[in-house]
């Protein structure tokens, strides 16, 4: 579908080595670019689900890095990406095209909200997990004055943190699971609209910028239909007090040195 090298770069675009067995992402820098909070999401998942899932839907993909990663840490059969931008579905494609990945990871255009939607119609209730990392802001929390990819991704515009989560509830099977990750602030949202949906917290993690510092990033893993027992694991933090990356953020990273970074 789509030629290798340069040809694979639309104008305004770039191609980022991510490492990971040299997985390849195509970015735009004026749009929405990955960080670190979708490379500790998908380490989380591919860490702590409890078998091997057949099929993994990652809901809000993005460009689709947080499938892509997956893809090279786990061997599952089916990894789907659904985000309701056409744009950002279409460099996904070419994301997963440009890595080699088109047998195992494929990309849907859909709305979360669309409960009558042929794509999740089709993923009803076949989901061995899911993974998600929504936008950060409440809707009504900051006025916003456009529509971009970029406000899209941070912003709940198109889809609310509930509509994420009872999507996430009809496609997985029962004792399915979802891997998420949002601010601590949300912490009682994330508990009342998992409940809600029949998704019932098992772990949470809190990340932090630094060693000391109070932490700005909350993983958070839902069992569908599981019991009422949450773990508190130990804090992870990004950084030393230097600024460079902790021993653990590097080993997620798959790094040995400092040539990790965020985007």
């Amino acid at each position: 579908m789509y030629k290798t090298g340069l040809s694979f770069v639309k104008t305004g675009e770039r191609i980022d080595e991510i490492g990971f067995g040299g997985l390849k992402l195509i970015q735009k820098p004026d749009e929405f670019c990955y960080g670190v909070d979708s490379v500790i999401l998908a380490d989380f998942a591919a860490k702590r689900c409890k078998k091997k899932p057949d099929i993994i839907v990652d809901l809000g993909t993005g460009t689709g890095v947080i499938p892509l990663i997956l893809w090279h840490k786990t061997e599952t059969s089916l990894i789907y990406g659904i985000d309701v931008q056409e744009e950002a579905c279409e460099k996904a494609m070419r994301n997963a095209a440009l890595n080699h990945a088109e047998d195992r990871v494929l990309f849907f255009q859909g709305d979360v909200k669309d409960e009558d939607s042929k794509w999740l119609a089709n993923l009803r209730e076949r989901a061995d997990m899911v993974v998600c990392n929504p936008p950060y802001f409440k809707a009504g929390s900051a006025i916003i004055s456009d529509q971009s990819a970029k406000a899209i991704a941070r912003h709940e515009i198109k889809a609310s943190l509930e509509d994420f989560m009872r999507c996430a509830s009809c496609v997985l099977k029962d004792k399915g699971e979802l891997f998420m990750v949002h601010r601590p602030s949300r912490i009682v949202d994330l508990c009342c609209f998992g409940r809600k949906y029949g998704l019932e917290m098992k772990a949470i993690r809190f990340v932090s910028p630094a060693k000391e510092t109070v932490p700005n990033i909350l993983l958070v893993h839902f069992v569908k239909g599981g019991g009422t027992e949450v773990k508190i694991l130990p804090e992870l933090a990004v950084h030393e007090a230097d600024g460079t990356y902790t021993k653990e953020l590097l080993q997620i990273y798959e790094k040995s040195d400092e040539s990790a970074y965020d985007y």
